[in-house]
């Protein structure tokens, strides 16, 4: 695979399912934003972000839920509603992180299953090439996963994915940079 291509096919691949889920939500209307509003508007795209970067839909259901809930308990304290989206945001990162560290200490203790939990309807609307990217891209380490579907997913900028996933702009590039050579090992190599 050439120098670049997996970049390129991440960047397809993502985007490609981005298109999939229409077009981000306009900005917030003159009037303010209610929690219900940002339900509505927001729910699915997180839900999304949260399948990829889980790989299983009712456990992201579940992680967006609880996004919401927290945002709830702290509807008070936020400065104004680009706040809430950032929150969110940030809590299924978050919310992502801890399932999947749940998940890593209960296959100490149990072999770990191979689960394709994506639906035959969403993989037979993606290329080959595509399926492999989204294949690859499952066993890339959880960070490295993150950054790209933050990037590649949700179109962030690195500042947006800095503050996202909490950690630096230097280590978004860095992390963005290894994850794509290893994605581009995967998928030379798919076994």
């Amino acid at each position: 695979m050439p120098e670049g291509s997996a970049e390129s096919s991440v960047e397809r691949t993502l985007g490609h399912l981005r298109t999939i889920d229409g077009p981000a939500p306009a900005a917030p209307p003159a009037a303010p934003l209610n929690l219900e509003d940002l339900y509505r508007t927001h729910r699915m795209r997180l839900v999304r972000l949260a399948i990829l970067l889980v790989d299983e839909p009712a456990t992201a259901e579940d992680v967006v839920q609880e996004a919401f809930t927290g945002l709830h308990r702290n509807w008070g304290k936020l400065r104004d509603a680009a706040a809430a989206v950032g929150y969110l945001r940030t809590a299924v990162v978050n919310g992502s992180r801890s399932v999947l560290r749940r998940r890593k200490t209960a296959r100490e203790y149990v072999p770990p299953h191979a689960v394709n939990a994506r639906s035959a309807e969403s993989l037979a609307m993606l290329s080959t090439e595509h399926q492999a990217v989204v294949s690859a891209l499952s066993k890339l380490p959880p960070r490295q996963r993150e950054v790209l579907v933050l990037r590649y997913y949700g179109g962030l900028s690195e500042a947006e994915i800095s503050e996202a996933a909490g950690i630096s702009k230097g280590t978004v590039k860095s992390t963005a940079s290894r994850a794509l050579e290893a994605l581009q090992k995967a998928m030379q190599n798919p076994n």
